[in-house]
């Protein structure tokens, strides 16, 4: 059958979407159907997104509502769509991602190609030594709460396709189905948190809402935001004051708010800024910034600087998801405890981590790092130093590191 159509979404574009949804996998949407049963009708399947999206009869179905603990008690709410319908948004993704990459502001590093959290967590902790405070910001319940009538002005000055904007908007408005299989219709706002389109148009908000105002009213000031997880650095305690308080007013013009009790301001406490403040810490990706114990490079002298390292939070969670997966997957004859290695003096920091039995990891600034084997052992260690290096093996609690100009046995 000829690909000739009304809306220029071709087969090919189809198939690519799908392999970039087969590789991010994902549980079933509300029609139950898994990835493998997609694949099992797969032509036939694909066939009918193609056939739908590229003559403007495509309808996305309901998405599905599940809810994630959180580390507080409670729950984080997040939309399934189903297979085909994120094959679907991924081909309009796709089509969209290069000219909305070509406008996005360097700050921005959430769901972009070619970033990373690291790459934020990099520049924040850079900043935290050149500038004195930190805003650190939470926008309460983003993505339950993003104007849709501002959301679609900000896609008015980017897409001039009608058949994108309908596509857009019936994404937005789609349903959600709570797992009493109620379901709910939006009113003006909220984007599902876990449909494949949404990062995207979280980022084009958040450009015009958070990244091009602050350049514009506050261009001496810095700031990282991955998605709507936003640090900004300030000079001094007057300005991040005054930055916040236009900020509140600003997020109320875009009908968003600030949690009151969650965005705060920190003062990046060290050997040489010695003032005192309620918060002297913050947690950005996982990682938590605050005053530590350092070693100076030049003269191996210890002092105090503002650093990061993995979370507590996110050290739990690391090591409660391996033991999950031992529990799930291995026998209780297989099952191996982690061994806690006691480490010092080690000049490894920054750099690709590649490790026997199918180990794998990057590793960066910090405290902790949770390291597995493919054979289910698992290593927690401590890191310490600024240099690159590789961990060169892993073999029972033995640990061979290389870097610095030097290899170190570590043995637990």
């Amino acid at each position: 059958m000829s690909e000739t159509k009304q809306i220029p979404v071709t087969k090919h574009m189809v198939w690519n979407a799908y392999k970039k949804v087969r590789a991010n996998k994902g549980s079933a949407g509300i029609d139950g159907e898994s990835h493998k049963d997609f694949e099992e009708r797969l032509v036939d399947n694909l066939y009918k997104v193609w056939n739908r999206l590229s003559s403007g009869t495509y309808f996305p179905p309901p998405v599905k509502e599940v809810e994630i603990p959180k580390a507080d008690g409670k729950t984080r709410k997040l939309g399934i769509p189903t297979v085909g319908d994120r094959v679907a948004q991924m081909v309009i993704k796709d089509y969209l991602e290069p000219r909305m990459e070509a406008i996005f502001h360097e700050s921005s590093y959430g769901y972009r190609p070619n970033r990373s959290a690291h790459d934020a967590l990099q520049k924040a902790r850079r900043n935290c030594w050149l500038y004195n405070w930190v805003i650190d910001i939470d926008i309460k319940g983003f993505f339950d709460n993003i104007d849709h009538a501002k959301m679609l002005l900000a896609i008015d000055k980017h897409v001039d396709e009608k058949w994108v904007k309908m596509y857009i908007i019936r994404w937005l408005t789609a349903p959600v189905q709570k797992q009493d299989r109620e379901l709910i219709y939006k009113e003006g706002k909220g984007t599902p948190q876990g449909g494949v389109i949404s990062p995207l148009l979280a980022n084009l908000f958040l450009h015009y809402a958070f990244d091009q105002w602050l350049t514009k009213f506050f261009a001496g000031v810095k700031f990282e935001r991955y998605a709507d997880d936003i640090v900004v650095h300030c000079k001094s305690k007057e300005q991040a004051e005054y930055v916040l308080e236009r900020l509140k007013r600003r997020m109320q013009e875009c009908e968003l708010e600030l949690h009151p009790e969650k965005t705060k301001i920190v003062y990046c406490k060290d050997h040489k800024r010695t003032g005192s403040h309620e918060h002297v810490k913050f947690n950005f990706l996982g990682f938590t910034f605050k005053p530590r114990p350092s070693k100076s490079q030049k003269d191996g002298f210890m002092f105090l600087g503002f650093d990061l390292a993995i979370s507590v939070k996110s050290g739990k969670r690391i090591l409660e998801r391996k033991e999950r997966r031992d529990l799930a997957e291995q026998s209780h004859a297989q099952r191996r405890g982690v061994a806690l290695l006691s480490v010092q003096n080690i000049d490894v920091c920054y750099g690709e981590v590649q490790v026997v039995r199918n180990c794998s990891l990057e590793v960066r600034q910090g405290e902790i790092v949770a390291l597995f084997g493919g054979n289910g052992a698992g290593i927690v260690f401590v890191i310490k130093g600024r240099n690159a290096g590789k961990i060169a093996a892993v073999g029972g609690k033995s640990v061979i590191v290389q870097g610095g100009g030097a290899t170190n046995s570590l043995v637990g």
